[in-house]
């Protein structure tokens, strides 16, 4: 199975309590960058983009939520995977 990459923009205050749980996880890559060019996104909610798909919430708890049913989401279908 992928490696799922996460990525954060360090702009989005709202979600520095987010980046630090998802790190605990050995099997997550968690990468912050200085921006991600989705600046209006940014702005506006916590978000992170999830193996290159923005997942966007209305709070840092919502978000981490979203991140983690995204993966699940991304394995189910790596799982159904038939070469």
């Amino acid at each position: 199975m992928m490696r799922p990459i996460i990525e954060f923009c360090s702009s989005n205050t709202s979600t520095e309590d987010v980046m630090p749980r998802l790190e605990e996880n050995p099997e997550y890559d968690v990468v912050e960058y200085g921006c991600l060019n989705n600046c209006g996104q940014c702005y506006a909610q916590p978000y992170a983009m999830v193996n290159g798909e923005i997942v966007a919430a209305d709070s840092p708890e919502a978000l981490y939520e979203a991140i983690i049913a995204k993966i699940k989401e991304a394995e189910a279908w790596e799982s159904l995977d038939i070469d």
